[in-house]
């Protein structure tokens, strides 16, 4: 039974079983926002997706296992430790991705596979390459999240170029910069260790916490643009939005300060993944039992 547990908690990890969650958690918003109920369905692009996810997240590993060894964070990873051979770790991504795709395309559609497809090909092929080139990968890379809730809009049978898909979109596409860029001011001596370039060996922690303050408050004012666009139209629900928007901009407002620390930026991190989880939540409560109201 150990040996057992011990391979289902390697693929776990391989797998990045949080991340990839969430991924095939905003693919079902995009379904439910676009169909405006809960039906059996859902679970096929919602399971879809986090097959592929995992697959790419699985390839991940391989692209990085050097690097992984280098860093504090990673070194303790299935391929670092030597817990699987990283021939074993392409097997296991090939799998998921090909088990993925037949979801999407049996019980989906095209659309919704070939933006699935895309997404892992810009993960692997395009982002993960060009981290190690350029600091500011993570802003073409949040192309990579900004695309899962609108493979479920068009699972549940939307147009990816709709104006409410492409606001969904990009509320999920400015999220990932600041996310991103508070987990570097809290690891930023670890990926410099690695050998990435990185925006703390060009900006100073203070400097560096004022732009991402900016792209917090982006985060903000993106997410009133999806009731612009009637994903929702119920006033509670802007209201939520509004007060939801103010507070994080008040919680946040601390990395502004000239004395940070890394629990400041751990805070900081924690609050804007909560806040993203409410604003799905508040739009899909809206979708599924506001809207008549």
């Amino acid at each position: 039974m150990n040996k057992v547990k011990n391979y289902i908690d390697i693929f776990l990890e391989l797998a990045k079983v949080r991340i990839t969650f969430f991924v095939s958690f905003s693919t079902g918003i995009g379904y439910i926002l676009q169909k405006g109920e809960l039906d059996f369905n859902i679970i096929f692009p919602i399971l879809g997706v986090f097959l592929l996810a995992s697959g790419a997240s699985a390839l991940n590993h391989f692209q990085e296992r050097k690097t992984d060894l280098l860093m504090e964070r990673t070194k303790n990873r299935p391929i670092p430790t030597k817990k699987i051979s990283p021939t074993g770790v392409i097997i296991f991504a090939a799998i998921l991705v090909l088990i993925g795709s037949f979801f999407l395309i049996y019980f989906t559609n095209v659309i919704s596979l070939l933006l699935g497809l895309i997404t892992l090909v810009w993960y692997n092929l395009i982002y993960t390459p060009l981290k190690r080139i350029n600091a500011l990968a993570v802003v073409p890379g949040s192309v990579i999240g900004a695309l899962p809730p609108v493979i479920g809009w068009t699972a549940a049978g939307g147009n990816p170029f709709d104006y409410q898909a492409v606001a969904l979109a990009l509320f999920f596409f400015i999220w990932q910069i600041p996310h991103f860029w508070l987990l570097l001011l809290i690891h930023g001596k670890d990926y410099e260790n690695a050998g990435f370039p990185t925006l703390t060996q060009i900006f100073s922690n203070q400097q560096l916490s004022r732009i991402t303050f900016i792209w917090i408050a982006a985060l903000v004012v993106s997410s009133f643009l999806i009731p612009v666009f009637e994903l929702n139209s119920n006033r509670i629900s802007v209201i939520g939005l509004f007060l939801f928007g103010a507070g994080l901009l008040f919680y946040t407002r601390v990395i502004l300060s000239n004395y940070l620390e890394k629990v400041t930026f751990r805070n900081a991190f924690f609050s804007i993944n909560l806040y993203v989880l409410i604003v799905v939540l508040i739009l899909s409560i809206d979708k599924l039992f506001l809207t008549e109201f």
